[in-house]
């Protein structure tokens, strides 16, 4: 996952700040508690919303709990505890990030994210085990991604169809209800939001890929030669847009047939975090690191 998927926090009210923050923090302690301190450097805002969603489509009564963290441990905050949602995005977060780092260390090599996977390599074995056919997804994905990227493929729709059809199929994977029509709509969010971040994520590496030489389908499908790259950028917003605002289309119709609970703060991100976050990286502004510390001044900036 990219860290993509955030909420608009100035929408938010702070109740529901609050309790969005009481599922990040519920997830960095169940990462925590599962892998080690250390795979909480991994954690990033799209399995913070794949655990919200699940927990809310499953309905799950939050357990709270005022806890400090080794972030900032002189402030207790509110915390989610024994959610199987969160727990279940733990599992997801640890695997897709060994992949990605198996990833990076194929396209760019370098020490570091060599190191790094040797530490994720425990904490992904035991989520695998835990997780066997979603394991299989990833890795299928993957195989695919790498296929499309070994055969120069030039259109980005077809480029991000491993990512989405794994993000489908995650998202399925994470409901254990009985009603069999809501796996299908999880689905089919997932899907459009897979292709959402492929194609966000594409537009957003397109300066490090031209340094690099790493494989971007957005370069490929358009042609870059070598001009200038804010031009050339400039060039091609309108139809990535376009791209960007019709899967989000499809999601966001897909959401209103599900019954659940948190229904603002999963509206606030799909109607209003995912779009603001395309306007930004459209216009050149670059993707946020996470900072649990960044959104809690941002809070208080705008509230007080």
């Amino acid at each position: 996952m990219f860290g993509y998927i955030r909420p608009s926090v100035k929408e938010l009210k702070i109740k529901e700040f609050e309790l969005f923050r009481g599922y990040y923090c519920g997830l960095c302690k169940s990462m925590g508690r599962s892998f080690g301190v250390l795979s909480r450097l991994a954690l990033n805002y799209d399995a913070v919303f794949l655990g919200l969603l699940l927990a809310s489509v499953h309905n799950e009564t939050p357990v709270l709990k005022r806890e400090s963290c080794i972030a900032n441990p002189l402030k207790r905050k509110w915390i989610v505890k024994e959610s199987m949602s969160i727990d279940f995005a733990a599992d997801i977060n640890v695997l897709l990030t060994y992949y990605k780092l198996k990833d990076d260390i194929r396209d760019e090599g370098g020490l570091f994210p060599t190191l790094i996977k040797l530490i994720f390599h425990k904490g992904y074995k035991s989520a695998a085990l835990r997780n066997k056919s979603i394991d299989g997804i990833i890795s299928s994905s993957v195989s695919s991604q790498l296929d499309l990227e070994k055969n120069g493929c030039s259109s980005i729709d077809e480029a991000a169809e491993p990512f989405a059809n794994m993000m489908m199929q995650l998202l399925a994977a994470g409901y254990i209800g009985e009603d069999k029509s809501v796996p299908r709509i999880l689905g089919w969010i997932g899907y459009n939001l897979g292709k959402w971040i492929y194609i966000i994520d594409a537009f957003d590496d397109i300066e490090r890929d031209i340094r690099s030489g790493s494989y971007n389908p957005l370069l490929r499908q358009y042609k870059y030669k070598d001009q200038d790259v804010k031009s050339f950028k400039a060039s091609i917003a309108e139809d990535v847009r376009i791209n960007l605002l019709q899967a989000l289309s499809q999601s966001t119709c897909s959401l209103e047939l599900l019954s659940m609970k948190n229904k603002s703060i999963i509206n606030n991100i799909m109607y209003e975090g995912l779009y603001e976050k395309t306007e930004r990286i459209l216009n050149g502004i670059t993707s946020e690191k996470r900072s649990c510390m960044r959104d809690e001044e941002s809070v208080r900036d705008i509230r007080y």
